[in-house]
């Protein structure tokens, strides 16, 4: 009896022992599958945010390319900007290369890039206000020329009979004056824009999550125009990103456009057929890529030829 009992002891104690054992290693395989986790998720972060800065980075490049342009057809320097131009492709060029990447480092270097544009905006604008000065004292010149000239021409209108070119010159300015009103009557109303997830469904209260949104839907309503032509008219939208830079994606059809005779970026393009009767018009804007978008405000511009016919917007949060 003594035995047995000793014998049940020694059993208890083993089992005991054993059980502590398998708790122990059960932990270990939870900690470890937990440390697993949180690994992948600090990989995907960085690797979303790599590629937004990237996309940003990218953005910046094409305004001040066109700023340069821009700037030049001015008769501005541009020496400045052009240094710039050559530290963002260094920038570009390490955060391909960088085996560590720090998105507070890359955030500073993007804010610092912004003021310079809205800098150069700015000297943009002056630039304009000084060639309109020169623009009008020349169109004084020329009235006055025009002026002297014009009596010249009455005198040998008065004497070879040909009063009816006046009449020409009239109807021929009649003309371009209906079709500079026929382009800036065109007006988008009733602008939304809503979210589209990759099941299909859409959402429309003008906030979303970043998780319900691979597409954006821009729909509005064209005002009817009683001298407006029906024909085919190109529409163009560009979607400005929390920090005002242009949305771009040639994979997802976007490329540059003429506006107030510069060339300018835009995110989507339609071709529609006007019809001149309040139609609703859809563009869908599918952004490449596994980016998703970041959290802001965000602004949308329509414009069609030539024009800036409304604007709309949408948070992400």
């Amino acid at each position: 009896m003594e035995e047995t009992s000793q014998s049940s002891g020694f059993w208890k104690v083993l089992t005991g022992f054993l059980a502590i054992i398998v708790a122990i290693l059960a932990y270990l395989l939870f900690d470890a599958n937990s440390f697993k986790k949180s690994q992948e998720d600090v990989i995907r972060q960085k690797v979303q945010a790599l590629s937004s800065t990237s996309i940003r980075l990218d953005s910046i490049g094409i305004q001040l390319d066109a700023k340069i342009a821009q700037i030049k057809s001015l008769g501005g320097k541009v020496e400045d900007l052009e240094a710039t131009k050559k530290q963002l492709e260094n920038d570009r060029m390490l955060l391909r290369r960088a085996n560590t990447f720090s998105v507070a480092q890359y955030e500073e270097r993007i804010k610092e890039y912004v003021s310079i544009l809205v800098k150069k905006d700015t000297e943009i604008a002056k630039f304009k206000k000084e060639n309109t000065k020169l623009l009008e004292k020349n169109k004084s010149l020329v009235s006055e020329n025009v002026s002297l000239s014009s009596e010249n021409i009455l005198l040998k209108m008065v004497k070879q009979g040909l009063s009816d070119s006046l009449e020409v010159y009239a109807k021929r300015n009649q003309a371009l004056t209906a079709t500079v009103n026929l382009a800036s009557s065109l007006q988008a109303q009733l602008v939304k824009v809503n979210a589209i997830s990759r099941r299909n469904k859409e959402r429309s209260n003008g906030v979303y999550r970043v998780s319900k949104i691979e597409k954006i839907k821009i729909a509005f309503q064209l005002q009817p125009n009683l001298i407006a032509k029906q024909n085919v008219k190109s529409v163009f939208v560009r979607v400005l990103d929390p920090d005002g830079a242009v949305m771009f994606d040639t994979n997802a059809g976007s490329g540059n456009f003429e506006l107030a005779g510069k060339e300018t970026t835009y995110t989507v393009k339609k071709d529609i057929l006007y019809q001149n009767n309040g139609q609703a018009v859809e563009m869908i804007y599918a952004r490449g890529g596994a980016t998703k978008y970041r959290i802001g405000h965000y602004t949308v511009e329509i414009f069609c030829e030539g024009y800036k016919i409304g604007s709309g917007s949408f948070d992400v949060k």
